[in-house]
Parts: structure tokens; sequence; C-alpha cells
């Protein structure tokens, strides 16, 4: 048997918080559960992992935390990478594979490549390029100015730092074929993409059963930050439009940036359509729900995506979500930006009942394959590989 591979895990933010600090807690714990022996250097943790999990921490002493927006992002992200690196290059021989995260791993990635260590760098996001083009597109149609500190505001400092690291990095860790594609678009060779998947946890998010729930109506809902990016005013035209308004409800879930629910407030007012702001509760509305709409026009592979289909959704998604599924099979997928085509697809399975029951018993027959466990694993096969082409 093969000794585990040895992975050093980098993330500058607070490991275990939310959204990409989710994503990175159950890499780290499901890498570690499924065979590798991960150190995993963080900015700051707020969740425990299991104890073969090494950990240290760049911007914290004990339980005191040094406040991000008190040193500013960038600062500490680069303090982050320069602790990582000089622990890298004295600890090098512990290591077989380094993962790494966007904007805190240039120092990191040279100081592994001088100890011929391959680095795999986390792609939580379309290429950064493509996605400050599409973000300032959208908002221009909309009619809409990010707020100041957005990640979607152009920045070129910050767009220049992370072309360094795909450029730098062995490999760029695609979570969708959606990414990759941005990155191909962009002259990256196929050989230097990866892909791995993200997860959804099966103790919070379960489908209600075969039968699912049944409604007179068709029951829509859409989760997370709401904002022009994410497509809800496509989402809101073609629900309105598409005739399921009469008799069923559309839940918006999430909170809006500034300006945006203005925007749309005609069409949030419409009696169908219930804004039910930040949420602790989507596991249970999910499972309420016959439809979960992301009409994104850029993303990496949304995490709700995941959530949504463990709970028994079936998506109606941009083909920029990085959604796992395939059209007509166990979901249904529209061209960004095509309100047509989402108004049909909704349209389709408020007329066709029989429909929305094949495409979610089909999304719902292989939800192991979709859990934080198997991303897991798929990490560890991807860790073992670049460590078996560095050695041969």
């Amino acid at each position: 048997m093969s000794p585990p591979v040895r992975v050093l895990y980098s993330f500058p933010h607070k490991l275990g918080g939310g959204r990409i600090c989710t994503t990175a807690w159950h890499q780290v714990d499901g890498a570690s559960r499924a065979g590798a022996k991960v150190t995993v250097i963080v900015g700051s943790q707020v969740k425990a992992l299991n104890e073969g999990v090494r950990v240290k921490k760049t911007l914290a002493v004990g339980k005191l935390r040094v406040p991000y927006r008190l040193i500013g992002r960038d600062v500490a992200c680069n303090w982050h990478d320069t602790v990582t690196a000089m622990w890298l290059n004295a600890n090098h021989r512990e290591i077989d594979v380094v993962h790494g995260w966007p904007l805190s791993s240039l120092k990191t990635i040279r100081a592994a490549k001088k100890h011929g260590i391959p680095v795999v760098l986390e792609r939580p996001n379309a290429h950064t390029g493509f996605a400050y083009e599409e973000v300032a597109k959208e908002n221009q149609n909309v009619g809409i100015e990010l707020p100041g500190n957005h990640d979607h505001l152009f920045n070129q400092k910050r767009l220049d730092l992370e072309e360094t690291e795909y450029r730098e990095a062995d490999y760029l860790l695609c979570p969708s074929d959606f990414v990759a594609r941005t990155f191909r678009e962009r002259g990256y060779e196929d050989a230097k993409l990866v892909r791995h998947q993200y997860g959804f946890d099966g103790s919070r998010f379960k489908a209600p059963g075969n039968e699912g729930t049944p409604h007179d109506g068709l029951v829509m809902i859409y989760a997370g930050v709401v904002e022009p990016r994410k497509g809800l005013h496509h989402a809101l035209k073609a629900w309105l439009a598409s005739g399921a308004q009469e008799h069923g409800t559309f839940m918006v879930c999430g909170e809006f940036i500034p300006g945006y629910a203005e925007l749309l407030q005609p069409m949030l007012s419409h009696p169908s359509v219930k804004v039910m702001g930040h949420r602790t509760d989507l596991p249970d509305l999910m499972r309420q729900s016959d439809l979960f709409v992301l009409s994104s026009v850029e993303e990496g592979s949304a995490l709700v995506t995941y959530e949504a289909r463990g709970s028994g959704c079936v998506l109606l998604v941009s083909d920029a979500s990085g959604a796992v599924c395939e059209h007509m099979q166990n979901g249904l997928i529209h061209p960004s930006r095509d309100v047509a085509a989402l108004t049909e697809h909704i349209r389709m399975l408020d007329v066709d009942r029989g429909l929305l029951s094949k495409l979610r018993g089909s999304s719902t027959s292989d939800l192991d394959k979709l859990t934080w466990d198997e991303a897991g694993r798929k990490l560890v096969d991807v860790y073992r590989e670049v460590h078996k082409r560095k050695v041969a």
C-alpha cells in the first residue's frame, strides 16, 4: 500500500466561515478523511477539523484574531503568503503537493518550485479577467454600480497578481467545465486545467422523498447574494412571463446589494414573488420547492446548486452557473442572459408535471456523487496524480 500523499493546504481567510471559507473547510476535512495527510495554514479558523489535520494560523494567536478590516485583505493575503512560503522552505521534505488559493500564493508557488513540489491553485470562480468583464457588462445593462469593496469591482493590481499566479502554478483546479472554458479561451492549455468538484452536506440538505411535495402551483426558489451577476432580474422576467406566476410562488432568499432591489421593485412586488431576506432555514425552504433558479452570467460552481439538488429541487440554471447537471436529463440549462429560453423552461415544467417528476427522480438518484465526501475523494485523486507526474 502506498504512503498517504502529504499536502500543504494554504488558505488565507477564515476557515469554516461562509462561502469560500465553507468550501475550503470541506476540502481540507474531506481530503484528510479520504487518506491525505494534510497540513493546513490558514488566516484564522472558526470550525474545528478532524484530529488528523495539522493546523497553523497566520492571522490569529490562540483565540485572538487580527480582523481583515483592520489591515485590509491585500495586506492580510500577502502576509499569509509570506509566512506560508517561509514554513514551506523550512519543511519542504514533509510535503508532496501544495494546494493554494488566489491572491495569496505567489511566494508559496515559488518556494514550492524551488523544492520541486507541484502546486495546484484553486479557481473558485471563472478567470478573473472574464469575470470583471461580464459583471461590468451586466451592471451596466441593469444600471447599477457595485459598492467600493465588492470582489468583482475591477482592480488591475489584483488581476495582475492573479494572472501571475495562474501562469506560475503547475495546475489550475477548475470546479466546472465553465470555469475551465474561460481559461481555455484565454490561451491556457488543457494539460494545465484539472477538473474537480465541490459538494453538499447531506446531513443538512435532504430531499423530501421520491414523491416530492405536491403543489397546485410551482414553487421556485432563488438563494444567495442578490446582485446583477446572479441574474435575478432575468429569472424574475422569465417567471412573470411564463404563466407559472398565476398559481405559483417564487421565493427570493438573500441580501440585496445596495440599489438592486429598488430597480427590481415592480417585479418584486408581484403577489407571486416572496422576498424573504437572509435565511437560516434554507434546507427546509428548498425541500418545499420544486425548482431552484440561478441565471448567473459568471460563477465557479455555485455551492447552492449542489445544496438545491440535495434538497430535491430541479435546477433551472444558466450555462455560466457551473452547476453539475445535464440538460433534459436531471435539470434544465439555458444560455446565459437568454430570458426567452428560461421562460420556456419554467412554462414547460408548469404544464408538464410528469417531466418535472422525471427530472427530479433523475436528479436525486445519484446524489451520493455530489457530497463533500465524494469531493474529498476526488481531490485526493488529483493530489496523487499530480505528485505521481512530478515524481515520474
